[in-house]
């Protein structure tokens, strides 16, 4: 089984529900913890997380709670990786997960003689 990686799957950004930084604080997440004492509850509950994508604890609680772990504005994705390596591409706040075998290296051969 390899390791799942969060991303958002719409326009708007990544973000996370108020339920969904609950649910991962009584999982134990620190940060989850701390993101709930200094973002003011409203109307408009916007949480960015500045965590792994990784993370266990938010990759859990997107499963657990699908549509109601998205932000808004969100459409949170877990995508499992095939190696140990990735990066976020973001175009709008739409985000894809890329690893080192999805990239079209240019391999620059040597012209000296």
């Amino acid at each position: 089984m390899g390791i799942k990686v969060v991303c958002n799957r719409c326009f708007g950004g990544f973000s996370i529900s108020r339920k969904c930084a609950e649910h991962m604080a009584q999982l134990g997440s620190e940060e989850a913890k701390e993101l709930l004492k200094i973002v003011v509850e409203d109307d408009y509950w916007h949480a960015g997380w500045d965590g792994d994508r990784h993370d266990p604890i938010l990759v859990k609680a997107v499963l657990e709670l699908g549509p109601d772990a998205d932000g808004d504005c969100a459409d949170l994705r877990v995508v499992e990786l095939e190696g140990d390596r990735y990066i976020i591409d973001e175009y709008d706040g739409i985000e894809s997960v890329v690893e080192p075998s999805d990239i079209n290296w240019i391999v620059v051969q040597s012209t000296e003689k």
